[in-house]
């Protein structure tokens, strides 16, 4: 088993500024029904996952967006529907308490920024990298790997 932690929304600007108004809902929607660019998670698996669902990161639009495309993002769609699952919890400070999971000594091995586990930070780092290049090397793509299907529902837990 895989985990992952992610926030909403993240912490406030330390020099002031407007804080984030992104919800929670809104961003398991985007990593359940987003697309590569929009979400680092689905990024992450479909970098990781690349050869077994037989998809590529590829440079779409103007050439500064990277999604798996269609049906490239459909195929990550149906393994998140099959083996990714979300719980969540409501907190007042939810970047505290990132920190901290990310500071313990549970294994988060999807996370990158903050994770203090630096080897399998950087093995992720560099797994990314590596799609990412390849991308760069390839035909820019029209196909955005723009929503494909309705977005999930998310019931209160």
């Amino acid at each position: 088993m895989l985990l992952y932690v992610g926030i909403s929304p993240k912490a406030p600007p330390l020099k002031g500024g407007s804080p984030s108004r992104s919800t929670l809902r809104q961003r398991i929607r985007t990593h359940y029904r987003g697309n590569a660019e929009g979400s680092t998670l689905r990024r992450t698996l479909g970098c990781l996952l690349s050869s077994q669902l037989g998809i590529q990161l590829r440079r779409v639009g103007s050439g500064g967006r990277y999604t798996f495309t269609n049906p490239g993002e459909q195929a990550l769609d149906r393994w998140m529907d099959q083996h990714a699952f979300v719980t969540w919890i409501e907190v007042e400070a939810p970047w505290q308490v990132e920190r901290k999971l990310l500071s313990s000594d549970l294994s988060l091995p999807l996370n990158v920024d903050g994770n203090t586990s630096l080897e399998a930070a950087a093995t992720l780092s560099g797994i990314r990298l590596k799609a990412r290049r390849l991308a760069d090397e390839l035909e820019i793509v029209a196909d955005n790997g723009g929503p494909r299907k309705p977005p999930i529902t998310l019931g209160k837990a």
